[in-house]
């Protein structure tokens, strides 16, 4: 930043580099918009007001000005694509910051994973800012392909792009003093830590606070959200693919808690993001639900920006990042022209900046990360040792579960699935040591009425996780997945019906963001095919093998209730 050709710009004594004339510019400040223009230095903003002098000039005829949208939580391994992607698909929307902890491929590949994505990151016209992956793995109670301690997370915070601690998963670790949990806290002293507490109340939720805990997006109450509020946390409204609390949070973004309110999409699928965007999305939809329309951009601006302690971004003000993007239709929130650090980078939903090419050998140390040890249907039989079973039973719309003990269908001694009652089987094999760990138990919601669903995507350890009608089925599935070295398939007596392969760390495709989608709408309507499944099935399915969210979970160490 040349600070002397900002203030001579700034001043009027030096032609900006751009002058943005005749803008609607929404304040993000004050809450209020303003007619003037921005003049724009290198890839700052020098002045707002009446300025002329300019190498180039965009005459807005009135449209609306507004910092580019920040992404306050997010895991940008949900998306399935390759870094270089993500940004094909994210930036025309007008998201131009992601605060991202990559805790998914931090979990297979360890810190090389996340090296993997910032050095992509640094190639784009968007600033990846980390947080440090706290809980890698999330607890003692799966098998991850790495581990992340507290010298790691010491050693991470020397990376330029470190803003602080990702989301503590493991509260109960925290609640009761675990010294692991603990040291990687007193390591990120002074930097945001973010949180993780679904549930968590009371005097458990003064003791997760008074650890140094400041934000929270798993709320899905408006009593827990109030609570987190008033107990001095920032409440990450989160409304992403398979997890929707808007509607239900809304209610708590007032004139007296909306400074501590901001929008976040956590996990988004390509699909989603494709047809109907990012952090744009949930600010659409909060002005539908009627937040004001600039409300609604400073809880995907400013408050982002204070809250990780951004102090150049989220408002445009003189000295602020030219990030920036024009709007044709408020209420609608049409984004048009989309400008990265002072360039045209975006202009009517489409991408303007040249895409780095991807090789395939660019991304071989994240390949062949599924090995499995060999399986036979017999390693799937669940023994039966009752009439009852515990069963995990889909909450639509949440990624939280119900415990239920069912009377379950036992076939010569063993459980299997029961369709009549929307009882399937559930499996997670471990995939990264070849441990011979198959965790099996039962779920239901899932409606599939015949075949079965496989996957490498299990949160947070991402170990293979199956759900199906039968055993061969399921079998079949999961060989499949090693074949692919990672991927999501589709599977009907034992013949393949769909499949999407994602040989990255086995979450990520390098794959155009269209031809990704095209697989993955394929997979959804061929699952769609074998019974009356909710939607997303393939996001409901990963995080069944998360066993930090209540109340019942399946790792490939067994059951795991909350």
């Amino acid at each position: 930043m040349n600070l002397k050709s900002i203030i001579a710009v700034a001043r009027g004594e030096m032609p900006a580099d751009l002058v943005l004339k005749n803008a609607r510019v929404i304040n993000t400040f004050i809450g209020e918009v303003e007619q003037c223009d921005v003049a724009i230095c290198g890839d700052r903003v020098a002045g707002i007001g009446d300025y002329k002098e300019a190498r180039k000039s965009i005459d807005l005829h009135g449209d609306y000005l507004a910092p580019g949208l920040i992404d306050g939580h997010t895991h940008v391994e949900s998306s399935m694509l390759h870094p270089v992607r993500y940004a094909q698909a994210v930036v025309p929307r007008g998201t131009l910051t992601v605060v991202t902890d990559l805790h998914e491929i931090a979990n297979v590949c360890g810190t090389e994973g996340v090296k993997f994505v910032t050095n992509w990151a640094h190639k784009l016209p968007l600033d990846m800012m980390l947080m440090i992956p706290s809980c890698v793995p999330a607890t003692t109670l799966e098998t991850s392909g790495a581990r992340i301690n507290a010298d790691d997370v010491k050693n991470l915070l020397s990376h330029p792009d470190v803003i602080g601690l990702g989301e503590v998963m493991n509260f109960p670790g925290v609640i009761n003093g675990d010294e692991d949990v603990l040291a990687k806290i007193s390591a990120t002293e002074g930097r945001v830590i973010d949180g993780h507490a679904p549930g968590v109340g009371g005097r458990e939720l003064n003791a997760y606070i008074a650890a140094g805990v400041l934000s929270d997006h798993e709320s899905t109450t408006l009593e827990e959200g109030r609570e987190k509020l008033k107990r001095g946390m920032y409440l990450m409204i989160r409304e992403g693919s398979s997890e929707k609390n808007l509607e239900a949070l809304l209610p708590l973004v007032t004139d007296n808690t909306y400074k501590r309110c901001l929008f976040v999409v956590d996990d988004r699928s390509c699909a989603d993001l494709l047809y109907q965007g990012d952090i744009d999305a949930v600010v659409r939809e909060a002005i539908n639900k009627g937040l004001d329309p600039v409300r609604a951009i400073q809880l995907a601006t400013i408050n982002p920006a204070e809250y990780f302690r951004l102090h150049d971004r989220g408002g445009i003000a003189p000295g602020y990042l030219a990030d920036l993007i024009t709007i044709t239709d408020l209420p609608k929130l049409t984004i048009d022209r989309v400008f990265y650090k002072g360039k045209l980078v975006a202009k009517q939903g489409k991408p303007l900046f040249a895409l780095p090419r991807l090789k395939a050998d660019s991304y071989q140390m994240m390949a062949k990360s599924v090995c499995i040890k060999p399986l036979t249907t017999e390693s799937l039989k669940l023994i039966a040792k009752g009439e009852t079973y515990p069963v995990i039973e889909i909450v639509p719309g949440q990624i939280i579960t119900k415990k239920r003990i069912g009377k379950v269908k036992i076939v010569g001694g063993a459980i299997v699935s029961d369709l009549d009652k929307d009882i399937l089987k559930l499996v997670v094999v471990e995939r990264h040591k070849a441990s011979g760990n198959i965790g099996l138990g039962l779920v239901k919601g899932f409606g599939l009425r015949g075949g079965a669903l496989a996957s490498s995507i299990a949160h947070d350890s991402h170990n293979i996780i199956a759900v199906g009608s039968n055993d061969d089925d399921i079998l079949r599935a999961i060989e499949e997945i090693v074949e692919m070295q990672g991927g999501l398939v589709v599977c009907a007596n034992r013949e393949i019906l769909a499949s999407l392969s994602l040989p990255i760390a086995g979450l990520l495709s390098p794959e155009p963001l269209e031809e990704v989608v095209t697989q993955f709408e394929k997979l959804g309507k061929t699952a769609a095919g074998l019974g009356d499944l909710p939607p997303a099935p393939f996001s409901i399915l990963s995080f069944l093998a998360l066993p930090v969210i209540p109340e019942l979970r399946l790792t490939d160490l067994g059951l795991v209730s909350l």
